[in-house]
């Protein structure tokens, strides 16, 4: 009966585990639809930002922002790492640390230096833990991205551009494909290439037009280009929301699947071992009536 006993208890732990991750999953459900419909508005936005600010650059070809900046063999590289502040969503980070991890090792075997922005607590975490120079943080974003926030952190890493500290910078992310699939990304975000600015021929027709500047057409692009960096981060952190709450209701599907199995087969245990114990009893009160009947 003791092994009968231990079964309840692991079956009642089990139960109670299926009913947490249940709960979990029917939040990160309900929580998706928002950040999926939050990242799909940010879309628009960051095109259009990007359409005006390719106008005015080359409308001006004669000037260009500290934002373009190029250097031919950069050593120092800066990341900006955005991370989930919570676990429990499967190998969503772990996936992500490790493409950056490998940029990193690339960048300081080349013999160049590497600077951090962590947007994100386990982003922080890690590369806290593994010594590298982080120049500012975020944690705690909560479910919704706000720009506030966000961009005290970043704009540390884009003054370190705009002052030649740092060569490069790359954006470091989880891309949301769909519901059931999620990418890491590490892309390049500063210097801003010509391929990104880059105009399609029915946008040049859109955007034909003449601008009037004011005060000047530096600060006008140099303070457009800035919203547009903005609007890169906040995308790529609204993108990586959208896919914490799709992994993380993956592996709460997961998590109860596997709990309502093992239920099933502690429950089969239990009764096997249950009417073992009932087998055994009958057969020895038959033998003892027999012996005093004998």
């Amino acid at each position: 009966m003791a092994a009968g006993k231990e079964l309840r208890v692991k079956i009642k732990s089990f139960e109670s585990t299926k009913k947490i991750t249940k709960a979990m999953e029917m939040i990160s459900a309900s929580k998706m639809r928002k950040v999926q419909a939050r990242m799909s508005a940010a879309r628009p936005y960051a095109e259009k930002i990007r359409n005006i600010a390719a106008n005015l650059s080359q409308a001006n070809p004669d000037y260009r922002s500290a934002y373009m900046r190029k250097v031919e063999t950069p050593k120092n590289i800066g990341f900006i790492v955005v991370t989930s502040d919570k676990g429990l969503c499967g190998g969503l980070n772990t996936n992500l640390l490790r493409a950056v991890t490998s940029r990193m090792g690339e960048v300081q075997q080349a013999g160049g230096k590497v600077h951090t922005v962590a947007l994100g607590n386990k982003g922080y975490a890690f590369l806290t833990r593994v010594g590298a120079r982080v120049m500012s943080f975020a944690v705690h974003l909560g479910d919704a991205p706000n720009m506030d926030k966000l961009f005290g952190p970043v704009k540390v890493m884009l003054d370190a551009f705009a002052d030649g500290e740092i060569d490069a910078v790359h954006l470091c992310y989880t891309k949301f494909i769909n519901s059931m699939a999620q990418q890491p990304m590490v892309e390049q975000l500063l210097p801003l290439t010509g391929e990104r600015l880059q105009l399609s021929a029915s946008e040049k027709a859109q955007y034909a037009w003449d601008y009037i500047y004011e005060p000047d057409p530096p600060s006008v692009i140099d303070a457009l280009l800035t919203r547009y960096l903005e609007a890169l981060v906040y995308q790529a952190v609204a993108e990586n929301m959208a896919s914490e709450q799709s992994a993380r209701r993956v592996a709460m599907k997961a998590a109860t699947d596997n709990a309502t199995d093992l239920i099933a087969e502690l429950q089969l245990i239990y009764n096997k071992t249950r009417q073992a114990g009932i087998t055994t009893e009958l057969s020895e009160i038959v033998g003892g009536a027999a012996a005093i009947s004998g």
